[in-house]
């Protein structure tokens, strides 16, 4: 019963993400797909969270800085 319990309380605050949390998940995904297609590297798996307003937004500007960052290391010679 205790275990059951235990169980329970660690799923319902592992569904519990606040909007930090969704943003930097978010960011980190749109920075990986904006730098690995900008240097036609390989596809992006993410976690495509589109329904939180948090994870979008961290998406979109993770996407664009890593766009950014791959024209940055193509102009430094680091990426062909």
């Amino acid at each position: 019963m205790k275990a059951a319990m235990m169980l329970s309380a660690a799923l319902i605050l592992a569904g519990c993400e606040d909007n930090d949390d969704a943003y930097d998940r978010g960011y980190g995904d749109g920075y990986a797909v904006g730098y690995n297609t900008a240097c036609e590297i390989r596809a992006t798996l993410v976690a495509g969270d589109w329904d939180s307003a948090a994870y979008s937004r961290g998406y979109a500007d993770g996407q664009s800085e890593g766009t950014i960052a791959c024209n940055s290391d193509r102009r430094s010679g680091n990426v062909q």
